[in-house]
């Protein structure tokens, strides 16, 4: 039934009149008039269009209207229409309202911007790199705007951190900024002094820079440094001599490298620097006479010592290698000396580094064949050329040689000899030849 019906009876008492039976009581609620639809239902992200909110009945075929509501809009080919039925239903609907998207904010320079999503409702927040502050909104959110969608808020600022000024140092100064913010540098320098007066040294490191703290405030990298007068005495040795470091003063910093003079082995560190309290760190070395159980460190032209010392005891070995592009007189790059003691060892070579003079008297001569990479006019030791053969000979050798010295290559010049198949090639052509003879003389003089 379309009309709810609602009976009341009373039951017969001995105060009611007997036979007596009350009215029925009929309370209709309220329905849409027969063959129409009820008001349909809601629609995820939209809205009846407005003439049809009101209405209360449709008609069987009838059609309502959505629109999208704000911040959506609809998604192109769906369909955002229903049809009253003949079985007074509503005719089944999909999603076509999708959210609309804002503009993503923008790159936010020496910070990060952290977006999961650009549609509506959705929010971007921020955050600067170590070393500087936001200034501005920290997350902004995709709202209506118009008839549109867009951010309620702009893109902070990440600026940085602030330093303190640079503290000041006495008989010396620093590098002014019109700003002290992070990553900031200062350097410091001394004061210039009369002349004749003793100069002033720059005694620390002489940039600090702004950084942050564990709060997160801005300081220095570490203490400015000083100026202040370091003399170190002229420092000289017995049975040595300065070899790098002269100097008519020594301050703070200044380095010196000794040498011992011959037949003297050198005790302690051969450089020396003078320090803050104008001393000199290491100590002076000293040369001490060579005994007979060792031997001074052999000096190698075009060559290094391994491991290089000061000096070996008897019996003590190294291992001379050459520079590259020379060899022994022996053509060896690497050799092993020994100490005999009394500062001889037992073999003094010296790697000898040539460069062959015109290509005539190295360039090797491959007969049947040519040089496709390396050639030159002249060439050193280590010198490489690739070798290939003319067409119809083969390769017999490494077609990568190299030059070691004296015309000689290693691996030997390769040779270019002719291939197999042209040396069987003429047979097979002549036989050839003398099988269509025979068949032509066949074919002319037996077959008839």
């Amino acid at each position: 039934l379309s009309c709810g019906v609602f009976a009341l009876t009373s039951m017969l008492t001995s105060l009611c009149f007997p036979l007596l039976i009350t009215p029925c009581i009929v309370f209709c609620l309220p329905c849409s008039p027969a063959g129409s639809c009820m008001p349909p239902d809601k629609v995820e992200n939209a809205e009846l269009v407005e003439s049809f909110s009101a209405m209360s009945s449709f008609p069987v075929r009838s059609n309502v209207t959505y629109n999208c509501r704000p911040g959506y809009r609809k998604i192109p080919g769906m369909p955002f229409t229903r049809t009253c039925g003949e079985d007074l239903t509503w005719s089944p609907i999909e999603v076509f309202c999708t959210a609309r998207r804002c503009n993503h904010p923008g790159e936010l320079e020496n910070g990060f911007v952290h977006v999961t999503d650009l549609t509506f409702g959705s929010t971007a927040t921020f955050s600067c790199e170590k070393g500087y502050r936001l200034y501005g909104n920290s997350q902004i959110s995709c709202v209506i705007k118009g008839k549109g969608v867009d951010w309620n808020g702009g893109l902070p600022v990440c600026e940085g951190v602030p330093c303190e000024p640079p503290p000041s140092i006495a008989n010396g100064r620093y590098t002014e900024a019109d700003s002290y913010v992070y990553q900031t540098t200062v350097t410091y320098s001394c004061n210039d002094v009369p002349k004749g007066k003793d100069p002033f040294s720059l005694i620390g490191a002489s940039s600090i820079f702004c950084t942050v703290g564990g709060d997160s405030n801005g300081v220095w990298s570490g203490p400015p440094p000083r100026c202040e007068v370091v003399i170190c005495e002229n420092p000289e040795i017995r049975n040595g001599r300065k070899l790098f470091g002269f100097a008519s003063h020594y301050t703070y910093g200044s380095a010196v490298t000794f040498e011992c003079d011959p037949d003297y082995v050198m005790s302690g560190a051969d450089t020396i620097t003078c320090q803050e309290n104008s001393t000199w760190y290491p100590p002076k070395p000293t040369c001490e006479k060579i005994g007979e159980d060792s031997c001074n460190a052999p000096v190698v032209l075009n060559g290094e010592v391994v491991p290089l010392e000061n000096a070996y005891l008897r019996g003590e070995s190294v291992q001379i290698r050459c520079s590259p592009h020379c060899i022994f007189p022996d053509g060896g790059t690497e050799m092993t000396i020994t100490c005999q003691g009394g500062n001889v060892w037992n073999s003094k070579p010296d790697c000898a580094c040539s460069t062959v003079p015109s290509d005539s008297d190295s360039s090797p001569v491959i007969a049947h064949g040519r040089i496709i990479e390396g050639k030159k006019p002249a060439y050193s030791v280590g010198d490489s050329i690739t070798i290939e053969c003319y067409t119809g000979y083969t390769l017999h050798g490494a077609a990568h040689i190299e030059y070691v010295g004296e015309g000689r290559w290693s691996p030997e010049v390769p040779t270019c000899k002719l291939s197999k198949l042209f040396l069987i090639l003429p047979q097979v052509i002549v036989a050839v030849l003398v099988f269509l003879a025979a068949f032509w003389v066949f074919k002319k003089f037996v077959s008839q």
